[in-house]
């Protein structure tokens, strides 16, 4: 199919593809049994998002640029690795140096970055009352009642291996042996920092990470580089991403713009090992009811997305801590789970994090939930989440009718069947 842009706002554009993307993405998540939204619903909440990003255009909304750029780090890193780690894979891959996927990424999660935020002054006075939910799950004829699959409750408790001040003192020595190069004129700080830099996206640059604010970088790496003289390159400083090695380009008041050279410690046999036992020891205190496994998570467990809801993983969409094993993404964790027999813990098993590196975990399989039809006791949780969606289309549609007369909006006739612009 050839695409086409299929609606216009302000300088915003929406394409053919995106609506055809988006309701694939619709039907493939569609997991709670809910209606799947239909293409007509589809391009109106396309719409909605592109008039929220015009509109705070004009009432000056932004976001933070180092969040952007961080999280587009990620990102890129992500699709690097999938791919070997190297840019002419990628380039063959996606049909774009990595430049240009770097900018299309950056572009998109600053978009995503600003709808949520006005998404949220929107509907900043949303509440779902007990009574709203239930008059919602009555509006539903009892033939129509979702069928849920079979769901789980299952947590994890996640160590990351210290890495032994060895391997660090060897970073630090590899990163000053670096420094010597430069100012000893054999290799210039872009040579190496394409070359040796596991930041990616600055690697790209020579190590360029262009100008931040005071307060947006790692405080140990922002004290060390407002420290430097323009040019003067750093000793290694340690943050939480790794060591780094600075040198300051420019300084523009509050701003400042530096390079580095980022290296990353691994964890050895013997860290990971050591990691390994002591997660044995926390599930025998488990298995022996001396702390909860709730507990132990929340003291213990080094990923933050589980361990505050006691290591327990929850639905993206109603944050209950029931979920179908589809939802989990990653397939080890669903085959593992599938072979579990309900109330047990695995041993510690090792892991690899795209974004860290080898990791440790054991899993918990606390309970089983057989398939069902919909019911305010089973699924108040899910019922809930639908009742808020639901108020939260209303209250955007409602805010679309007022805010579309401040923006110029062009629809392709194709989709005058949808009468987006119409009353709702």
């Amino acid at each position: 199919m050839i695409d086409r842009i299929v609606a216009k706002v302000n300088n915003y554009i929406i394409l053919e593809s995106e609506v055809q993307r988006a309701f694939l993405e619709a039907i493939a998540s569609n997991q709670s049994g809910f209606e799947t939204p239909s293409r007509c619903d589809i391009f109106e909440s396309l719409l909605i998002n592109k008039l929220m990003v015009a509109k705070a255009e004009l009432d000056s909304v932004e976001v933070n640029d180092a969040e952007v750029i961080f999280e587009a780090d990620q990102r890129f890193s992500m699709a690097l690795q999938q791919i070997g780690g190297d840019e002419n894979t990628l380039v063959e891959v996606y049909g774009k140096t990595a430049e240009q996927l770097k900018s299309e990424i950056q572009a998109s999660i600053k978009e995503q970055m600003i709808i949520s935020r006005m998404q949220r002054r929107i509907t900043e006075d949303l509440r779902v009352s007990p009574a709203e939910v239930r008059r919602f799950y009555n509006s539903i004829p009892r033939d129509s009642l979702p069928l849920f699959s079979k769901e789980v409750t299952v947590g994890q408790i996640v160590k990351e291996p210290i890495v032994s001040r060895d391997i660090k003192d060897k970073i630090a020595a590899q990163l000053m042996l670096f420094k010597e190069q430069i100012l000893n004129g054999e290799k210039t700080f872009a040579e190496l920092a394409r070359e040796y830099s596991e930041d990616p996206m600055s690697a790209i640059q020579g190590g360029d990470l262009g100008f931040f604010r005071r307060g947006e970088l790692a405080p140990e790496y922002e004290a060390t580089a407002l420290g430097l003289k323009q040019g003067e390159i750093s000793d290694p400083v340690e943050t939480m991403f790794g060591f780094h090695m600075i040198q300051l380009l420019e300084r523009r008041g509050n701003s400042f713009n530096t390079r580095h050279i980022l290296i990353r410690p691994q964890p050895s046999e013997a860290d990971i090992a050591r990691t390994e036992r002591f997660l044995d020891s926390l599930r025998t205190e488990i298995q022996a009811g001396k702390i909860s496994f709730a507990k132990a998570a929340k003291e213990h467990s080094d990923d933050r997305e589980t361990s505050d809801n006691g290591g327990f993983f929850s639905d993206p969409g109603s944050g209950a801590n029931r979920l179908t094993l589809r939802t989990l993404d990653d397939p080890v964790l669903y085959f593992t789970i599938d072979s579990m027999k309900v109330g047990t813990i695995t041993k510690p098993m090792r892991f690899e994090d795209p974004r860290a590196g080898t990791k440790v975990r054991m899993l918990y399989y606390k309970e089983s939930f057989p398939a069902h039809r919909a019911n305010l006791n089973d699924d108040y949780e899910k019922l809930k989440e639908a009742t808020r969606r639901k108020k939260q289309d209303e209250m955007l549609s409602k805010w679309f009718l007022t805010a579309k007369e401040d923006v110029f909006i062009d629809i392709d006739p194709a989709y005058d069947r949808c009468n987006a612009l119409g009353d709702k």
